[in-house]
């Protein structure tokens, strides 16, 4: 279900008016893309500030509603003071629900406590935890799982192991790479290169 979201059209532009509404406690906003104008609007911050922390908010849909209509468009990116972590700009990126987008989501492992290779001894190499996927927006999932429990020491698992929700594709060159690896030696491997124990002594002739 699209987040709807009220927004006012900013007519003028410049960080004086933008710092003019931060001290109303609204947002400065942009919403691009689509081959179309940029238009700069005005959010309020109290309606924004349980919308900012929805999880996964970049693979939401926003229905933004401003005197020039409605727009379809997705958060790109939210600005905060270094200082007091107040949100003081917001972008959006308009798209057309009919087409695939491509975001990146967390990778989320799970069963590492039944593992077969960290039971056995083996050390887990979470190298890449997000994945660019490819879906319309009503299909993006928030985030892609990476089952371990049957993996064992040695295995790698890559982009093409990943278990994808229907009608998600991978995103550009994110078949071939390593997400994680269970390095580590099997227990008979390490047996193997233990030394051999020393032969004892034999006890001295009784005389």
């Amino acid at each position: 279900m699209a987040i709807e979201l009220k927004a006012e059209i900013r007519n003028v532009a410049g960080k004086g008016a933008a710092r003019a509404i931060r001290n109303n406690k609204n947002i400065p906003a942009v919403i691009y893309g689509e081959k179309k104008d940029p238009i700069a609007i005005e959010i309020s911050g109290r309606d924004f500030a349980p919308i900012s922390v929805i999880p996964a908010l970049r693979t939401k849909l926003f229905n933004i509603t401003t005197g020039q209509g409605k727009e379809d468009a997705m958060l790109m990116d939210i600005q905060y003071h270094p200082v007091t972590d107040k949100i003081v700009h917001v972008d959006f990126k308009r798209i057309d629900v009919k087409k695939p987008v491509c975001v990146s989501v967390p990778v989320e492992i799970i069963n590492a406590e039944t593992s077969k290779g960290l039971k056995l001894g083996g050390v887990l190499n979470f190298a890449v935890r997000k994945v660019s996927v490819v879906a319309l927006v009503d299909k993006l999932p928030e985030k892609i799982i990476l089952d371990l429990a049957d993996l064992t020491i040695g295995d790698t698992v890559h982009g093409s192991d990943l278990k994808l929700p229907d009608g998600v594709s991978l995103g550009l060159h994110q078949a071939e790479l390593a997400f994680a690896t269970i390095g580590g030696k099997m227990p008979e491997e390490a047996d193997a290169k233990k030394p051999a124990a020393a032969a004892p002594a034999a006890a001295p002739a009784k005389k």
